[in-house]
């Protein structure tokens, strides 16, 4: 297995495309975003290891989100490799008119719903347009959790891995002895994946997102490789140090209410991080969104014309998630 770094102008941090091959076999996770520079640093990661792209079989998608499957629709053109994708993202992937379309107005919905000022809104949809036009896959093999896929003399389990999209997925297969697996966006080694904008059509992102890294704490890997950055060598201490993080995040929430007052999700996401730009206009009160959520859930806030309003002074994160 080769990991191929590629850049990333539209979000944060380098991704990782992954090269496994076994048996004959030739196997690619994740593809990166459609820049031509991205594809250049895709060939030439596959040169150097004496591989094409013409040589791939199949790729795996781990989730729909572009910086790691917008090359997917190429490369199945150029080599005849059969795309592997969670039913959940595969009209994503596709670029399906109609998938995308009711998408878009899920986020006005969302956007109205947050609080979302219409300055804010455009500078997002400004951001948006400046991404390049993508060219789905024609075709593409949905998979399930505990479906197997097998590469040569590897065989990968999938896990459904919701939270930071809905048809997110883990891959996990055996290597010398070791447990290990890549994870694309649900584990990374530095920033915490974004709950809540990341992918608007999941109901109760935070639960998914906990029961998602509670399993790869419970699967106890050796190691993981994340879509991002470097491969992770104790996948289990830094699956507990987010939802640390989450715990924090929730205390933080309940905090912005008690001392602000009713609020809705874009002002409590400004009392969190402040003023947003590009990306995290949406990903600011997306995260805010799905601590509220969950806690209106929980039964400990009530909202009421978009504001959230907490109804019990004494609770605290410890209280609606579990423990790490």
């Amino acid at each position: 297995m080769e990991s191929i770094s590629l850049g990333n102008h539209e979000f944060e941090g380098k991704n990782n495309a992954y090269l496994l091959e076994s048996a004959g076999e030739t196997v690619l996770i994740d593809t990166g975003i459609h820049r031509p520079d991205i594809r250049d640093q895709l060939e030439s990661g596959l040169a150097e290891h004496g591989r094409s792209v013409a040589d791939i079989d199949a790729v795996l998608l781990t989730h729909h989100h572009i910086d790691h499957a917008a090359l997917a629709g190429p490369i199945a053109d150029e080599s005849g490799a059969t795309i592997y994708v969670h039913a959940d993202a595969a009209p994503m992937v596709a670029r399906d008119p109609d998938a995308h379309a009711a998408y878009d107005e899920l986020q006005e919905r969302r956007f109205e719903e947050w609080g979302m000022p219409v300055s804010k809104r455009e500078e997002l949809r400004s951001f948006f347009d400046a991404v390049p036009p993508i060219d789905g896959p024609d075709e593409m093999t949905t998979i399930a959790d505990g479906d197997e896929i097998q590469v040569g003399d590897v065989s990968l389990t999938v896990t459904h891995a919701p939270g930071h999209s809905a048809g997110h997925c883990t891959f996990a297969f055996e290597h010398n002895g070791d447990r290990e697996a890549f994870v694309g966006d649900v584990l990374l080694p530095v920033y915490t994946p974004n709950v809540g904008g990341a992918d608007l059509r999941l109901e109760n992102p935070l639960a998914h997102y906990v029961e998602s890294i509670t399993a790869i704490i419970d699967a106890d890997y050796d190691r993981v490789w994340p879509g991002h950055r470097d491969v992770i060598e104790d996948p289990a201490d830094r699956a507990r140090t987010i939802l640390e993080h989450h715990h924090e995040r929730t205390d933080n929430v309940l905090e912005a209410l008690r001392s602000e007052g009713p609020a809705t999700a874009w002002e409590v996401s400004a009392t969190l991080f402040g003023s947003l730009e590009a990306i995290h206009i949406l990903h600011g009160p997306g995260e805010a969104f799905a601590h509220l959520d969950h806690l209106e859930r929980a039964g400990v806030v009530d909202r009421s014309d978009g504001e959230y309003r907490l109804l019990d002074e004494d609770v605290a994160a410890a209280d609606v998630l579990p423990a790490y």
